[in-house]
């Protein structure tokens, strides 16, 4: 029996009914058809991950069982005895190499105390890998979950580095000289190398900036601003460095503060056309030849989800953009919930609930489907924040203290948990907005997993106008809701419910 045979065999099962029955159902509004095309395929998926800035410096220190309960939510691949996920199963974390603003204290200029950032390297230019320990024991406890992708990345040199010694900019100027970049480049690698040592854990990927269009100057947290031709040559000058010490760190960039700055300016000239900047041979700034730089241009979505119509435009001009390149991978490597979105959802205010949930499975879809990520990543993995930043949330103590999760991790679980690295996305159409659905293909293991987002408030039945024979193992549901995380729920295949605002993973196994 043949790949493909079996692949639209799963597709069939999955929500199945005749021809005949859609046609006597096809007055009834709560039905909806699902087709699916296992032997037409997609991107194939790198990672779904978060970041440890800055919380877990203090996080990683709280009592034992509470940082390894926090741990599980965010990494764990087991189960609990109902046999629901006792995790999120992230495949990805992204750990801050600090530039020093924690050691200034006051005098850095950053006012929040939580968003100051440590550095190995002391004032003496000295390493010292005690420090960042809070942040070393999550990237351990991610490694012992099973995690394999590790991502560095410094929003802002080392200040020995920067032209002002702070952590952020002034007056908008790049805040490190080109007679510099081998002093950062030499820091990169010696972290890389210490970390190895300290922690046991290798850094796959760096990514030396960070939304490089904005302007740092504001002491929020520590960053700088890059035109192109900075990053250029700072990167060039890391390159060296990794060659020079025999490192298979792969560098990524850019970190670009919108989609949009990948394929145009949006009145920053020097900082936007990205994706050509760096990955087109014509380009004075190309170094897509480089040997450690990874064919891959990283932005975020941020200020682009809304609304929606608007915002899946943006992504098709993101993948058209990227394909133009052979081979160049894109990856959304940074989000969480900001501004007013045109009146769809605020930022400011942290809400556990349903609601903002919904919102974020629906962006992963368009960003999975529209702009063909290969990789989707969270900003704050842990929060104190008064704001929907967070998967989980913390009291803003340095030692101790209650913590919470929120809907928005148990739905992005609904990804993360079960499109794991290597599954490829494949075709998949529906015929209700208010339904978004996609669906992956691991052939290795022999499963389909499907992931849908009903965000109406009426429940929705689905089935598949696929016919064939059956070849199904077995198929397991899993719910997040208003009441249930990511539950594992009794179903029926060939007469499936999506409960209203709810996300919906079905992994089939055939």
């Amino acid at each position: 029996m043949n790949k493909q045979y079996l692949l639209f065999a799963a597709a069939y099962v999955l929500l199945s009914c005749s021809s005949k029955e859609i046609k006597e159902k096809k007055t009834d509004e709560a039905i909806i058809e699902v087709k699916i095309d296992p032997a037409r395929t997609f991107q194939t998926i790198d990672n779904f991950g978060a970041s440890d800035a800055w919380s877990c410096q203090f996080a990683g220190n709280w009592p034992e069982d509470k940082r390894n309960a926090m741990a599980d939510w965010l990494f764990s691949l087991d189960t609990l005895q109902d046999g629901s996920p006792k995790g999120i199963g992230l495949s990805a974390w992204r750990f801050n190499f600090g530039a020093g603003s924690a050691r200034q204290g006051e005098a850095s200029g950053i006012k929040d105390e939580w968003r100051r950032a440590e550095s190995f390297l002391d004032a003496d230019n000295n390493y010292n890998w005690n420090r960042q320990q809070g942040q070393v024991w999550f990237l351990q406890a991610a490694k012992q979950r099973g995690v394999k992708d590790f991502i560095g990345f410094y929003n802002s040199p080392p200040i020995q580095f920067t032209r002002n010694g702070k952590a952020f900019a002034s007056n908008k100027i790049c805040n490190i000289g080109s007679n510099r970049y081998q002093d950062f480049a030499g820091y990169i690698t010696s972290t890389i190398k210490g970390v190895r040592q300290k922690a046991g854990v290798d850094i796959n990927y760096i990514s030396p900036v960070n939304e490089p269009q904005w302007d740092w100057s504001d002491g929020g947290q520590e960053g700088s601003p890059y035109y192109n031709s900075d990053i250029s040559g700072l990167v060039k000058s890391i390159n060296q460095a990794l060659q020079e010490n025999q490192l298979s760190t792969k560098i990524i960039l850019s970190e670009a503060g919108e989609l949009n700055y990948l394929y145009e300016n949006r009145g920053k000239p020097g900082k936007g056309t990205q994706t050509d900047a760096f990955f087109n041979a014509a380009s004075p700034d190309y170094i897509g030849n480089l040997s450690n730089v990874e064919k891959i241009i990283t932005a975020h979505s941020y200020f682009t989800s809304s609304p929606f119509d608007e915002a899946i435009k943006i992504r098709k001009q993101v993948q058209l953009n990227i394909s133009k390149i052979n081979g160049l991978k894109f990856w959304q490597s940074e989000y969480c919930i900001l501004g007013d979105n045109y009146g769809e959802i605020k930022g400011e205010g942290k809400d556990l609930s349903i609601t903002p949930a919904l919102y974020v499975a629906k962006l992963v879809y368009n960003d999975l489907v529209n702009a063909n990520a290969t990789a989707w990543q969270w900003w704050l993995a842990v929060s104190p924040y008064d704001y929907k930043d967070g998967l989980i949330y913390i009291d803003m103590n340095k030692m101790d203290g209650k913590y919470y999760s929120s809907k928005i991790m148990w739905a992005l679980g609904n990804y993360s948990r079960f499109i794991r690295p290597g599954m490829k996305r494949v075709e998949l159409k529906l015929s209700a907005p208010e339904i978004h659905a996609s669906a992956y293909v691991d052939e290795t293991k022999k499963k389909l997993v499907v992931v849908t987002v009903n965000e109406s408030k009426s429940d929705k039945k689905i089935v598949c106008n696929i016919e064939g024979n059956t070849a199904i193992q077995k198929a397991d549901i899993f719910l997040t809701t208003a009441t249930k995380d990511l539950a594992k729920t009794p179903g029926m295949l060939n007469d499936l419910t999506l409960p209203a605002e709810s996300v919906t993973t079905i992994v089939i196994s055939y």
